[in-house]
């Protein structure tokens, strides 16, 4: 639809709403009779009645009395009313047209005004098949993975405070993987390593070599990871190639999380929130209170939702890990010493994890407060301060 169209059949409508309200606001008010000269067409029309029940022994003549006697008292009511009203009522015409006029400009300036600051005047229409052609171009216009690693190669990856002798280490492995390009356990140590020292590119090709080495036994998991470290060596961006690895991973294991995560992720670079909303409300539901893609997910699916077109109530946050009943009822039996290293222990594989892998505010607080607890209160507040810097990036 052109853009004068639209405004064209918009001011119409307007104007046909505001002719229906005009017609309602002045009807009963301009030029009806009056409700006094209602009443007292009402009234006789009762008097005349009573004579016809009369006449049918319907009533009789004491009855007919009594009604002609309230009725008249009625009549003379109403003709009072009309005698000091007027014929047409006292309510003035030329009020009554302003009134209406104002209720009219108010309301129809009013849907204009809405229009111009939530609408988009002007934007053309956009039908779920156009929608989906826009994201279909949106697919086959990414960039492909050698480029986005292009892009990620111009900056440093290796943190510069790894250790010396572990940077040795790495050299022999890649050496030693250089020499014996198939041995699996090989690549697996180099791609996992490299990516520990942020080189996400080489972890890729490694993981690559892998997945190409095992063949049709390749796992969802495989699959997986190799799409995790070229997302990471893309800089978080899904490409088709990646998209590729994740389609072959689920193809496999359709419940791989990490698949579906980064599945959700790259329905929502090609503009199909809808689809991410469909897949990361399930992940929601579905993965473990430790799962490290809850937290990004709950960030980001409120405006997934929003963009879907979708109104959406997060659900409640999954129950944090923590020792089941046997782990408790094994506790009551031990010593004071042991109760305090069971404790440890569970605070410690809670740090760890949280250290490697991330989790919720809830799982950072509750480690705080553990190490309170313990008495290890600088450990409690550097934890604290970690959290902080956390969440504030």
């Amino acid at each position: 639809m052109g853009f004068w169209a639209f405004w064209i059949i918009s001011v119409g409508l307007a104007a046909l709403a505001a002719l229906v309200l005009m017609r309602a606001l002045l009807r009963g008010r301009i030029g009806d009779e009056a409700p006094a000269a209602y009443d007292l067409r009402v009234y006789r029309d009762q008097l005349r009645g009573v004579d016809r029940d009369l006449e049918r022994g319907v009533l009789t003549e004491t009855e007919a009395a009594r009604l002609r006697t309230e009725v008249s008292r009625r009549i003379l009511t109403a003709d009072a009313q009309l005698k000091a009203q007027g014929p047409a009522g006292d309510q003035p015409k030329g009020p009554s047209r302003v009134l209406a006029g104002v209720l009219v400009l108010g309301l129809v300036g009013g849907a204009a005004a809405l229009y111009m600051l939530l609408g988009a005047p002007g934007y053309g229409d956009l039908p779920l098949s156009d929608r989906l052609a826009a994201s279909e171009r949106m697919r086959a216009n990414l960039p492909t993975q050698a480029e986005l690693e292009a892009v990620q190669a111009e900056t440093p990856q290796t943190d510069p405070q790894v250790a010396g002798d572990f940077l040795a280490l790495m050299e022999k492995l890649r050496e030693a993987v250089a020499s014996n390009p198939d041995d699996l356990q090989g690549l697996g140590l180099l791609a996992r390593n490299e990516a520990r020292l942020g080189n996400y590119a080489a972890a890729r090709k490694a993981q690559a070599r892998i997945v190409e080495i095992k063949g049709e036994a390749a796992t969802g998991r495989d699959h997986a990871l190799l799409a995790d470290l070229m997302i990471s060596a893309a800089g978080g961006t899904v490409s088709g190639e990646a998209e590729a690895a994740l389609r072959a991973a689920l193809r496999r294991e359709p419940g791989e999380e990490t698949a579906l995560y980064y599945l959700g992720l790259y329905y929502l670079q090609v503009d199909r929130a809808d689809a991410t909303l469909r897949i990361w409300d399930g992940l929601l539901r579905t993965s473990a209170p430790d799962a490290p893609w809850l937290t990004p997910i709950r960030a980001m699916i409120p405006e997934v939702a929003a963009r879907a077109g979708v109104r959406y109530d997060l659900p409640e946050s999954p129950a944090l890990p923590g020792p089941n009943a046997d782990d408790i009822a094994a506790a009551e039996d031990m010593s004071a010493e042991d109760r305090a290293a069971f404790v440890r222990g569970m605070v410690g594989q809670l740090s760890e994890r949280l250290a490697s892998r991330g989790g919720t505010p809830q799982e950072w607080a509750r480690l705080i407060t553990a190490l309170g607890v313990l008495g290890e209160s600088d450990r409690a507040r550097a934890i604290a301060q970690e959290a902080r810097e956390v969440f504030a990036g």
